[in-house]
């Protein structure tokens, strides 16, 4: 691997407002999945809360599983902003491209991208699982007034003089 390829992918390619609310909410719990057991509570609730214990759980089970393939098997160490940050790195944008085309039954998209992102003989189980995930978002803005990609409101454009 060349050496900072991976400050390639947290390189800032826009903004987290500039999304739709499911890839917003796809970053944000991609985030929130990483940033630890702490966070990872917060995920459960919100999935719980919006779907119920059965249905929750079993799409925990699948996001898990699409963060920890696209984590194991990447091309290169998933890179990624902190939970509240404003800015969109390139890893997540890709994420959020994938979860989205995928959502949206586009698959030959989603694979493309997430070729980029992990192994391309991982493309397809990521796609599955991101096709399940991005459903998984729509039910859950459709059953439920909260998700992940309202406290966007609250960002604003990032100080270029601070790190985030």
């Amino acid at each position: 691997m060349k050496q900072g390829t991976e400050r390639r992918g947290s390189a800032t390619v826009g903004y987290l407002r500039d999304l739709d609310p499911v890839e917003a909410s796809a970053v944000i719990y991609m985030r929130m999945w990483f940033d630890g057991p702490e966070s990872q509570s917060l995920v459960w609730n919100d999935f719980a809360t919006a779907l119920g214990s059965s249905y929750g759980r079993k799409a925990l089970r699948d996001f898990e599983q699409l963060c920890g393939l696209c984590a194991r098997h990447g091309r290169r160490p998933l890179m990624r902003h902190s939970v509240a940050c404003a800015c969109l790195g390139a890893d997540e944008a890709t994420f959020a491209n994938i979860v989205g085309f995928a959502g949206e039954m586009a698959r030959e998209d989603a694979f493309l991208m997430a070729a980029n992102l992990v192994r391309p003989e991982m493309a397809a189980a990521i796609v599955s699982l991101a096709e399940t995930f991005g459903l998984t978002l729509r039910r859950m803005m459709s059953v439920s007034d909260h998700h992940p990609a309202h406290v966007l409101k609250t960002f604003h454009h990032p100080d270029p003089t601070k790190l985030h």
